[in-house]
This record gives structure tokens, sequence and C-alpha cells, in this order.
């Protein structure tokens, strides 16, 4: 493209990015779908910490309950698994088969050069480790405890923490039930994708389709923002063989984006009503550049414990949700003052979220003020 070409592409102001982006997460209204179709559509939510997805839906989602995600989880047809950066994600069960080998090399590669376990395991056979691992979690759900004290009887000399967590990266595995509910729990247990969904994983399917999927939920964005989010490299190459089909904004900066022809891109001037995340929701995690989700004065502010909210669009405060003797307090902790009326559709919001997160409490108040959490 000529340097003409490019400097005459539409711009896209830091507000447009901020309304397509809530647009496509389904952040400026709830939607009335399936959570499964939402899941899917997200290509997947961050869910480290179990509870996670559950919020991130109830603020997508008109009218959600949680037993419509347990049930999905209990009938397998969505799991949590290591996908995207290596973290934690819940995606639907055919997404697991499709997604997952596509990101194997970033699995192999963070266990290799980024995690302490790798160069423990220097001259051991991995295809010979990583096929007595599968015999074991295929047997039966094992905790890495219990994955690693059968791989140390089997190899003595080795660290047997280290050949678990190699299993862990290197086998597709998913973490199975009670854990990932919402009204209990267990201890992460693990088994194989394959044996767990009862269907081989798909080796066939395309990065061009990843990321056409990934403009569909995070655009427009550039090619950085796509690895940003899924930590593969070299995406250029794949960007570019999907140009014709794609279109080109600039940023502020004079980046070039990338989207999808008919995919919302709202005025910059629409509303956006308060929303509540959880901690990490992949809203604020799949850009290189976050400033069209996170205000000025949240950079360097959040701290990992709580939610966020946000107010006009953009990051603007945490939150976190009390429970003792019978009363539930969510707690709001902006980062700076705010306007009257943006405080009021705030509290609101918060009362809902407060009603839906713990029913049967009679005693539910929504204070402002920091929080931190219990010992």
């Amino acid at each position: 493209m000529s340097k003409r070409a490019a400097e005459t592409r539409p711009v896209l102001t830091r507000r447009a990015l901020n309304r397509a982006l809530l647009a496509r997460q389904h952040l400026l209204e709830r939607v009335e779908m399936p959570a499964e179709e939402l899941i899917r559509h997200l290509v997947g939510m961050q869910a480290q910490v179990p509870q996670q997805p559950y919020v991130a839906l109830w603020s997508r989602l008109t009218d959600f309950r949680p037993e419509e995600l347990e049930r999905l989880v209990l009938d397998r047809r969505a799991v949590r698994l290591p996908v995207m950066r290596t973290t934690l994600h819940l995606v639907t069960a055919e997404d697991a088969l499709t997604v997952r080998p596509l990101v194997q090399t970033v699995l192999e590669r963070t266990f290799r050069s980024s995690t302490p376990w790798g160069r423990l395991l220097d001259g051991i056979d991995a295809d010979e480790l990583v096929a007595a691992g599968r015999e074991i979690v295929d047997a039966e759900p094992r905790t890495t405890k219990q994955l690693a004290a059968e791989l140390g009887a089997r190899w003595p000399e080795r660290e047997a923490e280290a050949m678990s967590q190699a299993v862990r990266y290197i086998l597709p595995m998913v973490q199975v039930p009670p854990r990932g509910l919402w009204n209990r729990t267990g201890q992460p247990m693990w088994t194989t994708v394959e044996a767990w969904l009862g269907r081989p994983l798909d080796h066939a399917a395309s990065l061009e389709n990843l990321v056409h999927r990934y403009l569909a939920a995070f655009g427009p964005a550039t090619v950085m923002d796509i690895q940003t989010w899924c930590w593969l490299t070299r995406l250029r190459e794949v960007v570019e063989r999907l140009r014709p089909q794609l279109v080109t904004f600039r940023d502020e900066d004079g980046r070039e984006r990338f989207d999808l022809p008919h995919a919302p891109r709202p005025d910059p001037s629409t509303p956006a009503p308060p929303r509540f995340l959880p901690e990490y929701d992949n809203l604020l995690l799949s850009h290189k550049d976050r400033r069209h989700a996170i205000a000025d004065v949240a950079f360097g502010r959040i701290t990992g414990y709580v939610g966020t909210f946000l107010v006009d669009g953009f990051v603007l405060g945490q939150w976190r949700v009390a429970k003792e003797r019978g009363s539930a307090t969510l707690f709001l902790d902006p980062f700076e003052p705010l306007a009257t009326e943006d405080a009021a559709a705030l509290v609101a919001e918060g009362e809902r979220l407060l009603a839906w997160h713990s029913p049967t409490v009679v005693d539910r108040r929504v204070l402002f003020g920091p929080s931190r959490p219990q010992a």
C-alpha cells in the first residue's frame, strides 16, 4: 500500500475504538443469547479464578443465571483449560478441540523458556514423559501433586514437580468439575481434553479463522494486538493473506488497524452504561495498547485481587464483594471522584450485581471506599 493511500484511511479515535470494543463485547447493551454462544463469540473467557466467567457473563447477558453455566460445565459443553497466553480459559468444547492445537507451540515455548522447570528436564525423553502423563490422567483425573508423585516413582532421579508441570503445559488437558462451578468447588483435577470430551483434537483448524474471530470480538486491531491476545508470533503473514477480506483504519498514533467489514463501529458519542468486570477480564488483556479500555488514571493502580468497573466505557475503579455474618457489601473504589450522575448509575448497577451475586443475603450494601481481601 502506498504512503498516500495509508494516510487517507479513516482515523479511529480512542473513543471510537472503545465503543467498537464494547459493542463487540456486548457491554454497551446486554444481549439475549445462550451463554454457550457468547462464550464461543468471545473465543473463551479468562478463568484462572473459577468464578470469573460467571460475573463476566452476567454483565453481558440478559437474565443470566449461574446454573446455566454450571450445566454447560457438567454436561462437558464448556471446559476450562490453558489456551491464550497459557492461561486457564473457559471455552466451548468445540474450541477446546480446535483452538488448543493452534496454541500448542506457545505452551511448549513458555514451558521451556519462561518457567523454572524447563531447565530441570534437560535430556529427558519428552515424548516418553508426556505419554506416561497421558496414561496416568486418562485412567483417572489427578491433581498436579498426584501426577508428580506417580511420575517421580517412575523417574526418581528427576524433579517430580518439573515433570508434572511439563505434562500440564505440553499435554492438552482440562480441569474437571466440581472445579469451575459457582456454588461448590474442589481441588484442580486434570485429565486430557480427548478423554474428557471423547473426541480427538482437530489439528486442521486454521489461524485465518482464529484471526477472524478475534477481530469479531476485539477489533479493530493491530497485528501486535492479535499477537498479545494469543502469544502466537509471525501473524503479520496471516493478516496479509486476509487483507482482501478486511477493512483498514489508522488510529491516532498512525498505526494500521484491521477489521471485519460489517463489524459494529458505533458513533464515539454512544452512551456506555456502567459495567462490572471480573478480575483479568479479556477486555483488558487482549490488546498491546490498552488505552482504549483503561482510563489514564487507572494505569498502574489495578491491584488484581478485585474486579474493575467501567464508567463511560473505561476502567475507572475497582470493586469487591465482602461477606460476613449474614451481610454482603459491595465496595466501590474509584480512582478519581465521580460525577454525581455517574456515581448514582454505578450504585444502581452495583445493587443489581449484589442481588445476583448474593441472592439469599438480606443485608446487602453498596459502599464507596477501598476494601482489602481477607487474610
